[in-house]
């Protein structure tokens, strides 16, 4: 049997393989990115570019700022930052200082920050001011002992800095005052300004992110990712996107934040293909998203289903008001992409959307829908180059399942995570044999083209005896017209152990009863698998990227 029967599908220009793989990394590309064209735009930010010389020179003198600081090398470099020039030169400055990266979401409780800056043991951490009195509440009971603040403003053009100077700083509490001992990021670097990149050796071996991952599921944990496994997912990312996206002249969209995978490794690839990156500092602002768009014409816009969902209500996306024809494609990833999002987005749009795959702890190794190739409803496409997927049985893991046969799904890749940080145990229990457990359950086809049923531990198990699959209730309570959102899981009663819950939002205006749509489930659905509990809400809790979470909504049926 065919181990690879995905490789046909390859449009010509994609290699089967990317070996033999160049002992390089991506502050190699980027650096004689700026010897070859030191003027190409690197970023744009709300109208200004940042051309690949600024970007290079700069890195190297927040690196310097770093080892003049004290930073060491494999220390952890915390950024607390939404997407803007401050995350990217922040995690070029410290790579280039031989620190380890670690983007956080800046909407982290108390708690929570507190929880992950002790899980990796940071000392250095890079934050936004509308989040800096965060950070000190938490800093004494951390070993956080280097702050560096940055304003939003700091790279806006002179017009826009002045107006938000005026209008916005202080009243969107981005006004802050330093306490004695933190920095700002503007005088570190005026500070260092003929400062040179600093001699660390940084190898692709070394050690360069951590980026969190269960923080939906359980206990978050830092994957971290060597510079190899950065470098080899934005190669494989450009070698797909290649097919359809030419280098150096389309447009990036920058929206999925640095602190997630999916955002992280969007912007390595657009450093490998010399993209232009066009900076949305905050996913869920849809207007300063539309604008991007019809100020900078992007080629392509990776988000999740979320997003698409926000693009199509939007009023101006409604009404017409927004072109979409610079978009040669978009990607939908993160979180499953229901079949009627799609088809609602391709209908409005005229556009092309596809869904793709991948976790944390491969860094990407990702499973991408193939452009020119037959597409698959309900599948997340094919393995990219030298990727590798099987589908083993759920119980032992040890047995290799046929096509169509439902299974755990397990990955091997150049670029899987070196380990979770700290946490052997659970390191030995993900990857085993140089293959990535991934705790999804799905099925490979006879072509090789992957379907994601649900993950592992959502599995509903009611009294009938029978599984029942969240993702497959949702797909069908998705379809009625009357549901913007939906999600799905198990919830414990008195009479029995597990019943199918349905959370549901509706659509604006539209008015529709439980039992209208207990009737439309049971038209679709086998009997135990139509939902016992249907609640209606005006939203479902989501992470910042857009995930739901399910463990949430569980969690109040318990209390």
């Amino acid at each position: 049997m065919d181990d690879k029967p995905w490789l046909k599908f390859y449009e010509p220009k994609l290699p089967h393989s990317l070996k033999p793989y160049p002992p390089v990394t991506l502050l190699d590309v980027i650096g004689e990115t700026a010897r070859q064209r030191p003027a190409h735009t690197a970023l744009i930010f709300k109208g200004a570019r940042m051309t690949y010389a600024a970007l290079d020179r700069l890195s190297d003198q927040f690196a310097a700022a770093l080892v003049t600081l004290g930073v060491q090398k494999g220390e952890r470099v915390v950024l607390l930052l939404p997407n803007s020039p401050q995350a990217v030169l922040g995690q070029l400055g410290a790579w280039k200082a031989g620190a380890i990266v670690a983007p956080m979401n800046a909407l982290y409780t108390e708690r929570e920050l507190e929880q992950m800056l002790n899980e990796i043991g940071a000392e250095t951490v890079v934050v936004l001011t509308p989040f800096y009195a965060k950070l000190k509440a938490v800093q004494a009971k951390t070993p956080v002992r280097r702050v560096i603040a940055s304003n939003i403003k700091d790279y806006l053009s002179p017009v826009l800095r002045l107006l938000f100077t005026v209008a916005k700083e202080k009243k969107e509490g981005h006004r802050i005052t330093l306490q004695p001992g933190d920095w700002w990021w503007t005088d570190l670097l005026r500070q260092h300004a003929t400062a040179a990149r600093p001699p660390v050796a940084v190898a692709p071996n070394d050690p360069a992110i951590l980026l969190f991952s269960g923080g939906t599921t359980g206990s978050p944990k830092a994957a971290l990712g060597s510079h190899h496994a950065v470098y080899m997912t934005a190669r494989q990312l450009h070698a797909y996107a290649s097919t359809v996206l030419t280098d150096w002249d389309d447009t990036l969209t920058w929206v999925m934040p640095a602190f997630h995978v999916y955002g992280n490794m969007a912007m390595n690839t657009s450093f490998i293909a010399r993209w232009p990156m066009a900076v949305v500092p905050n996913p869920r602002d849809i207007d300063d998203l539309i604008a991007t768009i019809r100020k900078e014409k992007p080629a392509v816009l990776h988000g999740v289903p979320t997003l698409f969902n926000a693009l199509l209500n939007h009023p101006a996306v409604q009404a017409g008001k927004v072109n979409f024809k610079s978009m040669k494609v978009c990607y939908s990833g993160a979180a499953p992409l229901l079949l009627e999002t799609k088809k609602r987005f391709e209908a409005l749009t005229g556009g092309w959307l596809l869904e793709a795959y991948g976790m944390t702890e491969t860094m990407l190794a990702a499973v991408v829908c193939p452009v020119h190739a037959p597409y698959k409803e309900g599948s997340t496409g094919i393995p990219l180059p030298d990727v590798e997927a099987r589908i083993v049985d759920v119980e032992t893991g040890a047995k290799t399942l046929p096509p169509r046969e439902i299974g755990e799904l397990i990955l091997r890749a150049p670029q899987l995570m070196t380990g979770y940080w700290n946490r052997p145990q659970e390191t030995a229990d993900l990857i085993r044999d140089g293959w990535c457990y991934t705790g999804d359950i799905g099925y490979l086809d006879e072509d090789g083209y992957l379907f994601i049923v649900d993950r592992k531990k959502d599995l509903i198990k009611p009294a009938s005896g029978f599984q029942v699959w969240p993702r497959e209730v949702e797909e069908v309570i998705a379809a009625h017209p009357a549901v913007f959102d939906v999600s799905v899981a198990g919830v414990p009663t008195p009479e029995q152990a597990e019943v199918v819950k349905a959370w549901i939002v509706l659509r604006g205006g539209a008015q529709v009863t439980q039992d209208d749509i207990l009737k439309y489930c049971r038209e679709k659905l086998a009997g135990y698998k139509v939902p016992k509990i249907i609640e209606f809400r005006e939203s479902l809790p989501k992470t910042m990227v857009g995930k739901v979470l399910r463990r949430n909504l569980v969690a109040g049926e318990k209390k």
